[in-house]
């Protein structure tokens, strides 16, 4: 494994005796919006999601469908468990209120995002990281930027609020690759524009959840491209970072170059963001993608 540059390293804030309720300073919520939009993580050590009541069964495999990893809270709507009855409005709840602590979190540490922001998916991931049969696209355990194939984001951001919540003392593992821009720099100019009218089909026939723009459809390549990289995978800058059970760390995904190597029990949270109500715009993933190629990514 090849040992990531210190002068291309991510940033990484580490802040103790922080909860949900904090209050920040206006200089700390400037040195975290500097350390989000520079492609690095806030990670808060101390900032647990208490289980209440008899919620802990709910840390367990068997609550998944078998549709998909996770279980996750769209508005009132739980999907992707086997729950029914009081087990499903239990588990929603308890859902629910994490995205209530991820939300007041957010608000406290990033008021510059405040009237932008949206709430999107929260999910329970009980599935451990490591060991599940799935293609080399869908596994996270490999280098990656976030990007969606059914979910055209056009360009807004995606800020993700993650908590550790193993019960048996187990640290959720993580490698954080390089920069954006070099590993941009790497996959794009392999990357050819968007076929004419293929958005429009795409989005006719279903398959995507509105046009798929020049953006998104160069951002799924290069999650593909680098996931199925071997040479990539295995030689490219990394580092090892371990979130501790009770650990919450922030971070935007569509940016960071991540793996999830190991560990199970997590709450996550997404929101989404406009580019343009970043405090620094041209840090973000759509601005590099338009300066290296030299065209538009809408």
């Amino acid at each position: 494994m090849k040992e990531t540059d210190p002068d291309m390293e991510a940033p990484i804030e580490t802040w103790r005796g922080r909860s949900w309720s904090s209050a920040f300073s206006p200089e700390e919520t400037a040195r975290a919006v500097s350390t989000l939009e520079s492609g690095g993580l806030i990670v808060l050590p101390d900032c647990a999601f208490a289980l209440e009541g008899d919620e802990r069964r709910f840390l367990d495999p068997r609550w998944l469908d078998g549709s998909r990893k996770n279980i996750g809270l769209d508005g009132s709507d739980v999907s992707g468990t086997r729950a029914r009855g009081d087990d499903a409005r239990d588990l929603a709840a308890m859902i629910a209120r994490f995205a209530r602590s991820a939300a007041s979190l957010v608000e406290g540490m990033l008021p510059a995002y405040a009237h932008q922001i949206r709430r999107a998916r929260t999910s329970l991931r009980p599935a451990a990281a490591e060991g599940r049969a799935q293609s080399p696209r869908h596994d996270d355990t490999r280098l990656h930027v976030d990007a969606f194939p059914s979910r055209p984001s056009g360009g807004e951001r995606i800020l993700r609020v993650f908590c550790n919540v193993n019960p048996a003392g187990e640290d959720r593992v993580w490698r954080i690759g390089e920069p954006f821009e070099a590993m941009a720099s790497r996959f794009l100019p392999a990357i050819r524009p968007q076929a004419p009218g293929k958005a429009a089909l795409l989005s006719a026939l279903r398959v995507t959840r509105g046009l798929r723009t020049e953006y998104d459809h160069v951002m799924l390549l290069l999650h593909d491209r680098a996931k199925l990289d071997l040479d990539y995978q295995r030689d490219s800058p990394r580092r090892e970072i371990r979130f501790a059970p009770g650990t919450t760390w922030l971070c935007f995904s569509d940016q960071v170059m991540h793996a999830a190597v190991s560990g199970q029990y997590m709450m996550e949270q997404t929101l989404t963001l406009p580019p343009e109500a970043m405090v620094h715009p041209a840090r973000s993933p759509f601005a590099t993608l338009e300066r290296l190629a030299g065209r538009s990514m809408r």
